[in-house]
């Protein structure tokens, strides 16, 4: 098989890695692709949103599956048109992708199906959100309407605060503070068959304890060993199908993958929010605890017979992420800082680096070029050992004004 994904950052590199690691994948091909994910693929430029560029590319190349990784080429319609050319691709159409493309869509098919979540409005006003807030009270949960590359969420007791986001949104999702911890499931579907991955748990806020700004993810950890027996079967029967079933009533039958994240409330798991992609920086750690050759499964959601696979297999041990985050981030980020340290950090056992915001400088240095630059993983018998391997190597890199969370996995590794 050769493969072809799409984008340029930490997520694509893990799925660029298990494509490697798959015996089934002869060629791996990637767009744009960064400096870490050319070790172990060809990368193109091309604009990832732009259909009829990414189907040439992949016909010339003669990709026999194209991975969607980022949002925005999926909201875009990419996979129609990579499917309107016969070329198998790991992704929801346009249509089926508004399930992350719009909050306010995705309420509506929620409440359609019977999914457990929270209670929502939707505003487009100054007195519509004044409402909202007076009516679901503090902490306020205020999300963008569109995508915001994984920082359009804003949870606060600050009322003002919550007014000025939904200001600079425009239409906006206000709800209900939903308690307990959060965990994500991706789940892989061909329209008809669904099957679950590991569950993982991620870590939005930018500083320890929670503390900071949203950001897109600045750590993960898989499996989760804290999560209630039958978690997975009960969120596969109660919000998964449902989801599914309801999109292909509406004629979007849903291909590729279903993130749903989710609150283990008092009263039960509820859902946070659907993506229509890998989420990132779990996919990181998920994939790295996959035994499962991954080509084959990914290309089944477009092609059919997902339902004959049965079940994954998981390796033993878990795997935890830890972000470095450039200056500034997630504010304005600084770009253009030389990295040092990558092949220590890479040196060290049970260890690796993903490259998330990179660029070459020259013929052989790297550079920042985004907010969260790069994903330390580190693997172990236990998430005890990841943890410790993750940031050793961790600390083996160098990249001035850099930040990283000290706190990732932290408590679930003191209770395993």
């Amino acid at each position: 098989m050769k493969a072809l994904v799409l984008g340029g950052g930490g997520r694509e590199h893990a799925l660029v890695r298990a494509l490697s690691l798959d015996p089934g994948v002869t060629s791996i091909h990637s767009a744009p692709g960064n400096p870490g994910i050319s070790d172990l693929a060809e990368n193109h430029v091309i604009n990832v949103t732009d259909g009829l560029a990414v189907t040439e590319l992949a016909a010339r190349l003669r990709a026999e599956l194209v991975v969607i990784g980022p949002e925005a080429p999926l909201v875009a319609g990419v996979a129609d048109a990579l499917r309107d050319r016969g070329i198998p691709v790991f992704g929801p159409d346009k249509e089926a992708a508004h399930l992350e493309g719009s909050k306010a869509f995705a309420k509506e098919v929620m409440e359609a199906a019977g999914v457990p979540t929270a209670k929502a409005r939707v505003c487009r006003s100054a007195s519509q959100v004044s409402e909202a807030l007076d009516e679901f009270g503090a902490p306020y949960v205020v999300k963008n309407d569109g995508l915001a590359a994984g920082k359009g969420v804003v949870v606060t007791e600050d009322r003002a605060l919550a007014e000025q986001h939904a200001r600079e949104c425009g239409r906006v999702v206000i709800e209900e503070f939903l308690d307990g911890p959060e965990v994500s499931l991706f789940v892989l579907t061909d329209g008809a068959h669904a099957l679950p991955l590991l569950p993982a748990q991620d870590f939005k806020r930018a500083y320890d304890g929670d503390q900071g700004p949203n950001t897109g993810g600045m750590g993960a950890y898989a499996p989760v060993p804290w999560a209630p027996a039958g978690l997975v079967d009960e969120v596969m029967e109660s919000v998964v199908r449902p989801t599914v079933s309801e999109m292909n009533r509406r004629g979007h039958r849903y291909q590729g993958l279903l993130y749903v994240g989710l609150a283990l409330t008092s009263k039960g798991p509820r859902v946070v929010e659907f993506n229509a992609r890998f989420g990132d920086p779990e996919t990181q750690v998920v994939l790295d605890r996959l035994a499962t050759p991954i080509g084959a499964v990914l290309q089944a959601t477009d092609t059919g017979g997902l339902g004959s696979i049965g079940s994954l297999q998981w390796k033993s041990g878990a795997a935890v992420t830890v972000v470095v985050a450039a200056e500034n981030y997630p504010g304005d980020p600084v770009k253009g800082d030389l990295i040092g340290g990558l092949d220590a950090a890479n040196a060290l056992e049970g260890a690796y680096v993903l490259h998330a915001g990179t660029a070459w400088d020259g013929v052989r240095d790297i550079k920042s070029n985004g907010g969260r630059v790069l994903n330390v993983v580190g693997t172990g018998a236990d998430l005890r050992q990841a943890r410790e391997r993750a940031y050793e190597a961790a600390g083996r890199l160098e990249l001035r004004g850099s930040f990283y969370r000290t706190d990732i996995a932290e408590r679930a590794a003191a209770e395993v």
